[in-house]
């Protein structure tokens, strides 16, 4: 393993985007305490970062330039490190380019950096964040019997990838949710995982990728594009026919009848399609079934994803936070649906340009009532669609939340699962995320 302090040490580098989410904050601070000379540059104003800079604060070699981006920060530097959102096409990357300085990201820049390190990479439209943990729980929990030492990166919230250089060691595994975003960096770099996931393939982020599902599945396909001959790419049955014939890594198709019987305490169908892939990553790295298992029955279900919260005066209340699209909301409802029509459904938000007509079909024919978070995408739904059941529009997420208690009577399902973007009312998906739980745990 190279020297890590060595490769960043008094380099020029302009890091784009900081963010609020804590990952560019805690790449951003590894990356100073290895004494390069940074800059560092958001959209978002100084006030808006308050937080993330003042957790900077120490480090006297950063320049914080906020509120804006300048051509300057993106000449005469030794590398850029975009944010996952920043487009390929933004003026300021293609100055970079123009100026043939490297343009990094975080994951794929770590595996750059250390090669001698396993990557797993998981995507997907859906499923991903589920079957990185699945997947992460079951090694982790099997690291002195595999004898390596397992970490987690990607896209996982409040975690950075390119810190863990100062932990790993040769042979180790690091196991990644990887976005379509992230997976640009990979394509940039020429490398793919050496184990890959690849969940499901469905329209989102047709907003970034201007209708374009040909663009958000060339980004996908970096998880495979650049395997080797000793790799491996995992998949459900309906993936098959997205995958070129010609692929150099060994093809696996995961069957979920053999999880079926399996303990697993999370609902919804797709939530074994996650697990079986999880389970084929183990058994690939050679964790037995009867220690597998052993993870798997103990598994919880995960925040944000079909979660129960709690259950408030026979009421149970679901927090499907991060379903952001209208596929997802559809999982949700298929996993909680019983033979009454008892779900109340709170979603809405910022529009992503996604059909929503089977969402319309599905909502009508299995919730009793659907309360709305105010935003573009629920302006479209209730201007452009008919929904034949009780409906409104909440002021806030209090106010909302008292409405679907409202409309529910015990036995109920109270099933939050916005299928829409979070911004407009909110920052990002985690502030949503974390309100909602903060109110219903809150309930008397």
């Amino acid at each position: 393993m190279k020297n890590y302090k060595q490769q960043f040490e008094r380099k020029k580098i302009t890091i784009m985007g900081l963010g609020l989410l804590g990952r560019g904050l805690l790449y951003t601070k590894f990356l100073a305490e290895c004494g390069a000379d940074l800059i560092v540059t958001d959209l978002k104003t100084k006030e808006q970062l308050a937080t993330s800079v003042k957790a900077l604060s120490k480090f006297k070699g950063i320049k914080f330039v906020l509120g804006e981006h300048r051509l300057e920060d993106f000449k005469d530097r030794d590398m850029i490190i975009k944010n996952p959102g920043v487009p390929l096409d933004s003026i300021y990357i293609q100055e970079s380019k123009k100026n043939n300085i490297p343009v990094e990201m975080d994951v794929s820049l770590f595996a750059k950096c250390a090669p001698e390190v396993m990557i797993v990479g998981v995507t997907g439209t859906r499923g991903k964040s589920m079957t990185t943990t699945l997947i992460y729980e079951i090694l982790k929990s099997n690291e002195k019997f595999l004898k390596k030492n397992i970490y987690i990166g990607g896209n996982i919230r409040g975690v950075a990838t390119l810190p863990l250089l100062k932990k790993v060691k040769a042979g180790d595994v690091v196991v990644c949710e990887l976005d379509s975003w992230q997976l640009q960096g990979f394509g940039e770099a020429g490398i793919s995982p050496h184990v890959a996931v690849f969940t499901t393939f469905m329209p989102d982020h047709m907003n970034y990728y201007k209708d374009s599902m040909e663009k958000y599945f060339e980004d996908k396909a970096n998880i495979f594009k650049y395997q080797k001959s000793d790799d491996v790419l995992i998949i459900r049955p309906d993936m098959e026919k997205l995958i070129p014939r010609d692929i150099k890594s060994k093809l696996i198709i995961v069957d979920k009848k053999n999880v079926d019987s399996w303990k697993f305490n999370v609902k919804g169908d797709h939530h074994r399609e996650n697990l079986a892939c999880a389970v084929k990553v183990a058994e690939v790295l050679g964790v037995p079934e009867s220690k597998i298992k052993k993870v798997i029955s103990k598994f919880k279900d995960l925040e944000g994803r079909t979660q129960l919260l709690r259950t408030y005066k026979g009421i149970k209340i679901y927090n499907d936070n991060n379903a952001t699209t209208p596929e997802a909301t559809i999982a949700g409802i298929e996993a909680l649906k019983g033979k009454n029509k008892n779900i109340v459904l709170i979603c809405g938000g910022a529009d992503k340009g996604l059909s929503l007509d089977n969402f319309v079909k599905v909502v009508n024919e299995n919730c009793k009532a659907v309360i709305m978070i105010p935003g573009s995408g629920t302006e479209r739904l209730m201007n452009n669609y008919q929904l034949l059941i009780t409906n409104e529009v909440g002021k806030d997420l209090n106010d909302i939340i008292k409405k679907a208690i409202k409309e529910s009577k015990k036995g109920d399902t109270i099933l939050f699962s916005p299928a829409f973007a979070s911004f407009g009312m909110f920052n990002n998906e985690y502030e949503r995320n974390d309100l909602f739980i903060k109110i219903i745990k809150g309930l008397k």
